[in-house]
């Protein structure tokens, strides 16, 4: 499967320029035999929170216009995430859809961050993020959701075999980026493609590299500060390959974990 991948930089607080952005490397991508196309989080608006009430899509026009556009030209996109208002409250949603223009998953992102204020403007997910595409199960989730291994090792004991995540990292701890990602995938033995922006906006410089970590961790792109599509070819074949070398997943042990799992307001 060739994957690309889409490292922009956003206008922060306006739609059309975004739109028009994202339109121009969905055109680029496909022109040079992507399969699959995957963007960063929140290109839509950036995270301009405090307008959200003006800026984020709640006509569906995102989804309309990724169904549209994989229809036409058989690709599978990974629509990064963009800001969405859904029942009088805003969300940070990823959609992805499927070459024949279907849309096969709507996640939002399960875990807020504070630092950025997601907590006082966006409504937190609850749901697992996996999804098929071509008859294979993946992953999809978002920046921070990175932090939380157990979430990512959900999805992959849910059959993902690759897991796309979008973000808007900061510069500032672009080392965390690197070495999460790193972790996510060898300890789940997937495929992981991650997909940062660029640029910055009024409170933050982003960090980029844009990164694909095979099952083994390899780093099999980094595209660093390069704005523009970054190209992978992936071979699913390479999971299986892993997982039976080193049998992580049947060596797990559910039972004791459970047996050891607290709270931390419930110390034991």
């Amino acid at each position: 499967m060739k994957i690309a991948c889409v490292q922009m930089d956003i206008v922060f607080g306006e739609p059309e320029q975004n739109y028009q952005q994202v339109m121009n490397y969905l055109k680029e991508a496909t022109a040079n035999g992507a399969e699959t196309i995957v963007l960063p989080e929140m290109w839509n608006t950036g995270y301009a929170l405090t307008e959200l009430s003006a800026l984020a899509d709640s006509t569906n026009r995102t989804v309309e216009l990724l169904k549209s556009f994989a229809k036409e030209h058989a690709v599978n996109i990974v629509g990064g995430s963009v800001s969405t208002e859904k029942n009088n409250s805003f969300y940070n949603t990823m959609y992805v859809v499927d070459k024949n223009g279907e849309l096969v998953s709507e996640y939002d992102k399960a875990h807020r961050f504070g630092l950025m204020d997601e907590h006082i403007h966006l409504e937190e997910g609850d749901t697992l993020g996996t999804f098929k595409l071509d008859d294979t199960v993946y992953g999809g989730v978002i920046c921070y959701d990175i932090r939380f291994p157990e979430w990512i090792r959900a999805q992959a004991l849910n059959g993902a075999k690759l897991v796309f995540v979008s973000a808007e990292w900061p510069e500032a701890r672009i080392d965390h980026w690197r070495i999460l990602l790193q972790a996510r995938a060898i300890e789940n033995q997937c495929f992981i493609v991650a997909v940062n922006r660029i640029g910055s906006d009024p409170n933050n410089e982003f960090g980029g590299s844009t990164m694909v970590i095979a099952p083994w961790g390899e780093v099999r792109l980094d595209m660093k500060k390069q704005e523009g599509v970054g190209y992978v070819e992936v071979d699913l074949a390479e999971v299986e390959e892993v997982r039976k070398r080193i049998p992580v997943f049947d060596d797990r042990r559910e039972k004791l974990y459970e047996k050891f799992k607290k709270s931390i307001d419930t110390p034991q």
